[in-house]
């Protein structure tokens, strides 16, 4: 039976070019021949437990993750029973309900700021970074800053609501550079505890609280890279809360990965279990339709090829600084976000999802956003 299973892999990994124990670097070495049936019984999640297990290896997992969703690999793997009842299990658990809105600060974010500060930039900017014109993930990071603050044209004494704040980043350079005053909101723990310290001194208020608990008036609404943790079924809710705390003549701008089609935690079982629970990507459709009535999409702007640059530089800087992690997490947490960072960046590279950005008005700019750009951002592409 375990050579059936075997037959049956090697036959599914071979519509991608894929070659099990080959020579190309995004071939798979298995270790464990148990792997087969695994994966045929548990599809995606058993292709990356399997992984943390150390039962396969591959030299290049971007590609060899870009290959297996070209092909569609994935979706071949996830038609069977366990898949369908895993969906049907999603949709009864209410993905995005405040009374889970907590699981991914908890299961992700509050892993331990050591490991995001041995990861991501001197600024703690935890999305997608801006390389037009960089050479480093600071300069990037930075650089996407920047752009936001110039998108939405912050001017000093503006007030700004800024929801999922990370650990301050965008609030403290916006207050700093800018002269705005920003109310943060996180389901995170250990952010607000971070954020508070990162951006003690200035007009920041940091608030532990989901999005739907948002209060005030203002300016200018923020959200950069929270969208995905909504959950589809509350997509137009977030938008509610969004216009509701932006002022008639404000701007909100939304800053999200999106995908070509719907991708719910049941075709994203591995990742859904381990990185970002209850994470659900909107498509372009779904973002349309929960800002319809509310908002105007006065510029989109795609960052094209930026965000599998900015995996790969928290990957590197991972790797870099692995032997001082290594006290605290072990081989198989090691295993576990190795892969994470490894295949989002063939997920970006196959053109699945996409980094976008926008910025919404609720009664229409004056003149349009083309006359908006001339005036602060020559440079910003708009479509």
């Amino acid at each position: 039976m375990s050579s059936h299973y075997k037959s049956l892999v090697t036959e599914l990994f071979g519509k991608a070019n894929i070659t099990i124990n080959g020579l190309q670097p995004f071939d798979i070495r298995v270790h464990n021949e148990q792997f087969y049936k695994r994966v045929l019984q548990q599809g995606q999640l058993g292709i990356g437990e399997s992984y943390m297990d150390g039962w396969w290896d591959c030299d290049d997992i971007p590609e060899m993750i870009n290959r297996f969703l070209r092909a569609d690999l994935l979706t071949d793997i996830s038609q069977n029973i366990r898949y369908l009842l895993n969906l049907i299990w999603v949709r009864l658990t209410d993905i995005g309900s405040i009374s889970r809105a907590f699981e991914v600060g908890k299961k992700h974010y509050d892993l331990g700021n050591d490991l995001f500060e041995k990861m991501l930039d001197e600024n703690m900017i935890y999305s997608c970074a801006y390389w037009k014109d960089a050479a480093t993930l600071g300069e990037a990071q930075i650089q996407k800053l920047d752009l936001i603050c110039r998108k939405i044209k912050l001017t000093p004494g503006m007030k700004v609501l800024e929801i999922g704040c990370g650990w301050g980043g965008w609030a403290k350079y916006a207050a700093t550079h800018f002269g705005v005053e920003v109310t943060c909101v996180t389901v995170s723990e250990e952010q607000a505890k971070y954020a508070k310290d990162f951006c003690k001194g200035l007009p920041i208020t940091i608030l532990l609280k989901d999005y739907r608990e948002a209060t005030g008036q203002y300016d200018r609404v923020v959200s950069i890279a929270m969208f995905e943790a909504v959950g589809q079924k509350y997509f137009r809710a977030f938008m509610e809360v969004a216009a509701r705390c932006l002022k008639p003549d404000g701007l909100f701008f939304l800053h999200t990965i999106t995908a070509n089609r719907h991708l719910g935690p049941a075709e994203s079982t591995w990742m859904n279990k381990y990185i970002f629970p209850n994470g659900e990507l909107p498509t372009l459709w779904q973002i349309a339709k929960s800002a319809e009535g509310l908002f105007i999409d006065e510029a989109h702007h795609q960052l094209t090829g930026d965000y599998e640059k900015t995996m790969k530089a928290w990957y590197e800087n991972f790797m870099t600084n692995l032997p001082q992690l290594h006290p605290k997490y072990d081989e198989r947490f090691i295993r576990m976000w190795t892969f994470y960072l490894l295949i989002s960046q063939g997920i970006c590279r196959s053109r699945l999802i996409h980094l976008w950005q926008f910025v919404f008005s609720k009664d229409g700019i004056s003149g349009g956003m083309d006359s908006y750009i001339d005036n602060y951002l020559p440079d910003m592409e708009s479509r």
